[in-house]
């Protein structure tokens, strides 16, 4: 009891002294400002939603000039909302051109002086969450076609990936690269004399329709290995051709990729592919290949220099009515990065003719490219061939690259 009585006289002590008076009042001005905050917020929200229900519709014709009405009558920006919208249904687009001129002078594979020898429109878009498409339309001087046009499928079950489509093959290091992504204004002889190629072409390689799957196969710690099977319908040019569906094409890859150091790696690949050729369905071309890839690139010095060495050989042999024709080639390059835009470099290549295995032709190229930007190119590329007609030919081959759009990464 007096316990209680001595709490209640404390109470009323501090209820009737001056700072009790003063903690009310300051309790109620918070109160009361946090209520005028709440109510600004409110008129905010409510002109934010008129804004935005006016995105799209033509401004009032009397546009006020202060308070709020201004920001509920004037349209604001919508950054992500229509163009978000669009590019859901539009995949990213890309054109590259390739102008390429000739001097010099070469009587069994003549080239115009100046040409634009291909333009490519890349066409590249995710369909779904499990896939992707990737169209290359190349247009050449023999007119335009469907260099690749493929469905990828990257995640499925035990790992796998599979393509789609009209390809590139896989064969090799250098068939499945576009012709802007090498270092030369030309290809090697082992595209033209065994695989099929035409020095014609737009970008001469093997590509055909069909379907092909990958893998990441087990190996070694610091060892990447992939393996690549894929079955084409069996028409590559002059290298295979079906004249029944049972005349299919196989290719079979199976590349290795190490870090040597903390600036250089080492890619090693095999290949092998087997297919039906023009003289008919009881007429096999097998072809095997290796390649090896070296690249040196400073950390500290990455955009100033880098060095890169390629070296690819090709055999081949082609069943024939009386025997059996086994050809080989190969070509070696080396490129060095003298400098942030400035780049130089080395080919040569030697190569025995797929038909007939006894006359093989041989080349030698220097090449200097500039880049102004990562857009854009040029090349010039100092070429001497000797052909197995004992003709030689000198050219001097000069080259403009550009990017416009986008375009995605090629292979590593």
């Amino acid at each position: 009891m007096q316990r209680s009585l001595a709490f209640f006289l404390c109470l009323l002590a501090i209820s009737s002294s001056p700072l009790w008076g003063q903690t009310t009042a300051a309790s109620e001005d918070r109160v009361n400002g946090l209520e005028e905050r709440i109510r600004s917020l409110e008129v905010e929200v409510q002109s934010l939603k008129a804004a935005l229900q006016m995105v799209g519709t033509p401004p009032a014709t009397a546009a006020p000039t202060t308070g709020l009405a201004q920001t509920a009558t004037a349209p604001l920006p919508v950054y992500g909302g229509a163009t978000a919208g669009s590019k859901l249904l539009n995949p990213d687009i890309g054109v590259i051109g390739n102008f390429i001129g000739a001097t010099g002078h070469n009587p069994l594979v003549p080239s115009p002086s100046l040409s634009l020898r291909e333009s490519e429109f890349g066409f590249q878009a995710v369909v779904d969450p499990y896939a992707r498409a990737d169209f290359f339309v190349a247009i050449g001087e023999e007119g335009a076609e469907i260099e690749e046009g493929y469905l990828t499928f990257p995640a499925l079950p035990g790992g796998f990936l599979a393509k789609i489509g009209r390809m590139r093959t896989s064969f090799g290091k250098l068939n499945p690269l576009h012709s802007h992504v090498l270092p030369w204004a030309d290809r090697p002889l082992i595209v033209y004399n065994l695989l099929g190629g035409e020095p014609g072409e737009a970008d001469a390689g093997i590509r055909d329709e069909g379907v092909a799957v990958s893998r990441i196969l087990p190996a070694p710690a610091g060892i990447f290995l992939e393996g690549t099977a894929e079955i084409y319908q069996g028409n590559a040019g002059d290298l295979f051709q079906a004249e029944r569906r049972s005349d299919v094409s196989s290719f079979y890859r199976l590349r290795g990729y190490r870090d040597l150091a903390e600036s250089t790696n080492l890619e090693v690949g095999g290949s092998y592919a087997r297919g039906h050729n023009e003289l008919g369905s009881d007429f096999i071309t097998h072809l095997a290949g290796l390649d090896a890839t070296l690249r040196w690139k400073p950390l500290r010095r990455a955009i100033y220099h880098s060095f890169i060495a390629r070296s690819e050989f090709v055999w081949s042999q082609r069943e024939e009515e009386t025997d059996k024709q086994r050809a080989f080639g190969f070509f070696a390059s080396a490129d060095y990065q003298l400098a942030r835009r400035w780049f130089a470099g080395a080919r040569f290549d030697w190569s025995e003719q797929a038909r007939d295995a006894s006359l093989h032709d041989s080349a030698q190229s220097v090449i200097l490219t500039y880049w102004p930007s990562e857009f854009s190119q040029i090349r010039g590329q100092l070429r001497r061939t000797r052909y197995a007609e004992d003709t030689t030919a000198n050219e001097f081959l000069f080259q403009f690259q550009y990017n416009i759009g986008a375009h995605g990464a090629h292979p590593f």
